[in-house]
């Protein structure tokens, strides 16, 4: 499979940068980053996205985290490995990544669940990352980014 636009870094840079502007924002917000990159790696499974998983699993790693925490996003529901706070966040972000799966598309038992472990603040930095890591992954999968994560 054929990398398309392979420097999507100067093709596109204002918006790019845009983006990576966003990024640096939520990393200064009060969500903690370790819940932001589970989220960010729960998100890019559900969407099929190679680099983003690679990349965000790396990024878990390297905050010191566990093969098997890691390893357990996929199936978080069930695992016994994550915080009240997590599993909130990481329930928002499955039901705001398939919005088109039910018919209330985030109900109001996951909002009012992540809203009772975040403040307004932290609940706003959440679903934007959640909208970013989305943006991320329909671009690396649009463009078939075939790049391997370097984590160093």
């Amino acid at each position: 499979m054929e990398q398309r636009l392979p420097n999507l870094r100067t093709t596109a840079a204002d918006a790019y940068k845009a983006m990576l502007a966003l990024e640096g924002a939520l990393g200064r917000s009060g969500v903690p980053a370790v819940t932001l990159d589970l989220v960010r790696l729960r998100v890019s499974q559900i969407n099929g996205c190679s680099f983003c998983v690679d990349m965000h699993a790396a990024d878990l790693k390297k905050r010191g985290e566990s093969d098997r925490r890691i390893w357990s996003v996929a199936a978080w529901r069930e695992s016994t490995r994550f915080t009240p706070e997590e599993r909130a966040a990481l329930n928002l972000a499955e039901y705001a990544t398939r919005i088109a799966d039910t018919p209330d598309a985030v109900p109001d038992a996951v909002w009012d669940d992540a809203a009772d472990h975040y403040s307004e603040e932290d609940l706003a930095h959440l679903v934007m990352a959640i909208a970013a890591i989305n943006a991320w992954n329909r671009i690396n999968v649009t463009i078939r980014n075939t790049s391997t994560y370097d984590a160093h």
